[in-house]
């Protein structure tokens, strides 16, 4: 295993396509619920520990080899907005993409062919590390990052906060960074022995309603 192939794979100019998505920030700028650093550290703490979560334990299950499709079906069912559905594809397309440019394997091309207008994003990922060599922590902190590292990202654009600001919210967010990939991988585990029935379902409403909103803009800076 090259631990080095997680920089890569976890670097913000690996071309896949994340520049482009706000993880809910745009909505919630617009919706008022993010005016500076304050309110960027309680958006990204909820979606860490939801979103951010069932990711996270998606792309360890990827990692520990539990079947692609029952993957992508649990993540279609832990996705109930349609626009995030469309989202989640459209990452899962592009990553799929540079992964296997990056790291060709055989199980990456098979999964391309299955779903030809991408699967969720959280399993591309979980096997993208595994056909880098990667651990299946290290996809939970992969997927569990990107969870908080896209809005705070998008958040320096849309309100020109000061990068160092952003910054350091994640730096605050990191302990709880780590206990969450700590639970995706237990969970990951479990769905292994038990099925895919057995990952996180954590909710966040308001994150599927206000993407629904967001999708119907006429205007908007990012693609969801």
């Amino acid at each position: 295993m090259s631990r080095a192939a997680l920089l890569v794979l976890a670097d913000g100019r690996f071309p896949a396509g994340g520049h482009a998505h706000s993880g809910g920030a745009e909505a919630a700028v617009k919706a008022g619920r993010i005016t500076g650093a304050e309110g960027l550290e309680s958006f990204c703490r909820g979606r860490l520990h939801t979103t951010g979560l069932v990711s996270a334990a998606l792309a360890a299950a990827a990692v520990l080899g539990v079947d692609p499709r029952q993957l992508d079906e649990a993540a279609d069912a832990r996705t109930p907005s349609p626009a995030l559905r469309t989202a989640a594809r459209k990452l899962g397309r592009q990553l799929m993409r540079a992964a296997r440019a990056t790291w060709p394997s055989y199980e990456l091309d098979a999964v391309a062919r299955e779903f030809p207008k991408g699967a969720h994003q959280p399993l591309v990922l979980g096997l993208a590390a595994r056909a880098a060599g990667l651990e299946p922590l290290d996809a939970a902190y992969c997927a569990a990052y990107e969870s908080v590292s896209g809005p705070a990202s998008a958040t320096v654009r849309l309100l020109s906060l000061d990068p160092f600001d952003a910054t350091g919210v994640l730096a605050r967010l990191a302990p709880e960074l780590d206990r969450v990939a700590d639970q995706a991988v237990e969970a990951a585990r479990r769905a292994a022995d038990e099925g895919p029935d057995s990952l996180p379902a954590a909710s966040a409403p308001l994150l599927e309603i206000a993407a629904e909103l967001h999708a119907a803009w006429p205007v908007r800076l990012f693609a969801s």
